[in-house]
């Protein structure tokens, strides 16, 4: 393991840094420099500040989609590893639906409601597994939603294997 990961995991486990720091910290996010503004109920809300700034701007003067994305990508996958101890959890598919310009800072708004919560927790104590989707949103300065994020999460067993399938054609194999 890289030596900044491991430092990571080490900060992540001691408790000397909070969680909002830390992901302050993770170095994809230092450059786009967000801010958590909220970590609430052990990740069950959710709020972090996007700024607008020359790195971020696209040539439309409003947010690439790109920052967005990589910003959205993990916090699904975050919030249920901790509200779900003792799991494997990663994000399995995303989409963006970018439905106005983002021309202010955004703010990232997460809820994992108490219904999800349990709707998962069943199909966690009736298969041992559960693949739920969140839908959270981007929201510019004047509460416009300008971004709908749509994050389906794989919450698996410890050491879980994932299956792999063979190449479509007999060309594809080395």
């Amino acid at each position: 393991m890289p030596l900044m990961a491991r430092f990571m995991r080490f900060m992540s486990r001691s408790g000397i840094v909070s969680d909002a720091r830390l992901l302050e910290l993770y170095p994809p996010f230092r450059p786009m420099r967000i801010r958590v503004l909220e970590i609430s109920d052990t990740w069950r809300q959710v709020r972090i500040l996007l700024p607008l700034n020359a790195l971020s701007r696209n040539p439309g003067g409003v947010m690439f989609g790109g920052y967005q994305a990589a910003l959205a990508d993990p916090i699904a996958a975050l919030a249920c590893a901790r509200v779900f101890p003792g799991y494997s959890v990663w994000t399995r598919a995303m989409s963006i639906s970018f439905d106005h310009g983002g021309n202010s800072d955004l703010e990232l708004r997460f809820v994992l409601t108490p219904a999800q919560e349990a709707e998962i927790r069943m199909e966690l104590e009736r298969d041992g597994r559960s693949t739920p989707t969140f839908e959270y949103a981007y929201v510019r300065k004047d509460n416009v939603r300008c971004s709908v994020v749509r994050n389906t999460v794989a919450i698996r067993p410890k050491g879980y294997r994932r299956a792999t399938t063979p190449p479509a054609s007999p060309e594809n194999v080395d």
